[in-house]
């Protein structure tokens, strides 16, 4: 806190006070509130540097575009493996097929070797997912959609 001194203002003149020399200022110092040496309050996160930044938003970098293109990949994938199985059969294979794909997204996370705080262990399962689901079901419909239109009798042939 901040220390300040007091001035002490000299008397109002009276007609006969003008013989007399003037009073000087009076400085004191007010007592202080509180200590400047109190100890510091240490960080509630982990001091790191830059360099382990950078390292785990790369990798986490590297793990959102790997689930990307596997999404891409493996939604194009489903329109073929799964064309023998019909009916609501077909569509809970490929859910299944997506799941066991993005376990294994998991598995080459943690093969990754991130130096993650504890607080953002989830993000290795966390990190891309909405995009994994709905780039593989996005790309999943439109392969399925373009293999299978000239077979629909929907009155479209391309």
């Amino acid at each position: 806190m901040a220390k300040h001194k007091k001035k002490i203002s000299e008397p109002t003149p009276k007609p006969d006070d003008s013989k007399k020399e003037p009073i000087e200022s009076k400085t004191e110092e007010t007592p202080e509130t509180e200590s400047n040496n109190s100890p510091p309050i240490p960080p509630t996160e982990p001091a790191s540097n830059t360099a382990e930044n950078s390292e785990k938003d790369r990798k986490l970098n590297k793990l959102f575009w790997l689930r990307v293109s596997l999404a891409i990949i493996a939604g194009t994938a489903a329109t073929f493996i799964f064309e023998d199985i019909e009916g609501e059969e077909r569509r809970w294979a490929s859910i299944g097929f997506m799941i066991i794909i993005f376990a294994g997204t998991i598995v080459i996370a943690k093969g990754m070797k991130m130096q993650l705080p504890s607080s953002d262990r989830k993000k290795i399962v966390t990190q891309g997912i909405g995009s994994y689901v709905f780039l593989y079901l996005f790309t999943w419909i439109v392969t399925y959609t373009l293999v299978h239109t000239g077979s629909a009798s929907s009155g479209i042939n391309l």
